[in-house]
């Protein structure tokens, strides 16, 4: 049992640099967030695969030594992890290239070791996964998945959703609406942005998302003149909360923002804190981390 389950990818992330070096690490969005989750002192799991190979050890000893569950990760003989390159550009926005198409995270729901994980859900607090989960898994994959959740929702665990919309991830928007359409309904805590719900439902805040409010916590991110800030729909703000995000003076990468502002969400939630003072712990961690090159910054920067 972890306080949250992380389902999703990790890939050798390679990030290039002004002067054409590389640097090598290891990133993906849900990993990301059980990294950040697990330096915040929430015991995390991470369901995914990997293959037989040394980065595929490299990965689960780096994981091991952040106090990442790692019970939950298959291995698959014979397959190598998938792998992405980041370029960045002056303002710190980054474009993302990937190999990926065989890579292991594909068949976790897909393999002989399935029900095995669908089960092991059922004793999770809060399972975490995103938009780029769900683009990894086939259909019947993605049926799978949402079995588990709601399985696991059945006794007890809830779900948290960010929607990390890549449109590489679909070639088939349709299937990503109704992929989409299902997690919010799964999903007790949804974080979304703009940015992803304009070419997925052609609004910023379609009527898809808020008719959840009732029975889901919302959290969405909007960029704005006065800079980054979000909106929160929850029983434990009035009406709608909007928290805005100090400035950052020196924006070197926003690799991660969005993954450590949900892990930073997350974890005060669970510390049973208000769902302002949340978004306030969210903008303070990705504002640490956009000030750094690549998803993880050193453990020795992170806030207090």
């Amino acid at each position: 049992m972890a306080d949250v389950a992380c389902i999703g990818e990790c890939m050798i992330e390679l990030s290039e640099h002004a002067d054409g070096s590389i640097t090598r690490a290891f990133g993906g969005d849900t990993l990301n967030t059980a990294l950040y989750l697990a330096r915040l002192g929430i015991a995390t799991d991470y369901v995914t695969s990997l293959g037989d190979d040394g980065w595929s050890d490299e990965m689960i000893r780096a994981w091991q030594s952040e106090g990442i569950g790692t019970d939950r990760v298959l291995r698959f003989a014979g397959r190598l992890p998938g792998l992405y390159v980041i370029q960045t550009d002056a303002r710190g926005e980054r474009r993302f290239s990937y190999w990926r198409d065989r890579a292991p995270a594909r068949d976790v729901f897909d393999s002989a070791e399935t029900e095995r994980l669908c089960v092991s859900l059922r004793s999770d607090r809060w399972i975490y996964l995103s938009g780029i989960s769900l683009s990894l898994y086939g259909a019947p994959g993605r049926a799978r998945m949402f079995e588990a959740l709601q399985a696991a929702r059945n006794n007890g665990a809830r779900v948290a959703f960010d929607t990390n919309f890549r449109p590489r991830g679909w070639p088939v928007l349709a299937e990503a609406r109704q992929a989409y359409a299902t997690a919010f309904m799964l999903a007790d805590l949804i974080f979304a942005s703009e940015e992803d719900m304009a070419p997925l439902f052609d609004a910023g805040r379609p009527r898809v998302l808020l008719e959840h409010k009732p029975r889901a916590e919302i959290v969405i991110k909007c960029a704005a003149a006065d800079g980054m800030h979000v909106d929160v729909f929850a029983a434990t703000a009035p009406a709608t909360a909007r928290v805005t995000a100090p400035s950052v003076e020196h924006v070197i990468d926003t690799t991660a923002a969005g993954d450590s502002f949900a892990a930073a969400y997350l974890a005060a939630r669970i510390r049973g804190q208000e769902s302002v003072a949340a978004a306030a712990a969210g903008h303070r961690l990705a504002g640490r981390v956009v000030q750094h090159r690549g998803a993880i910054i050193p453990a020795s920067a992170m806030p207090r």
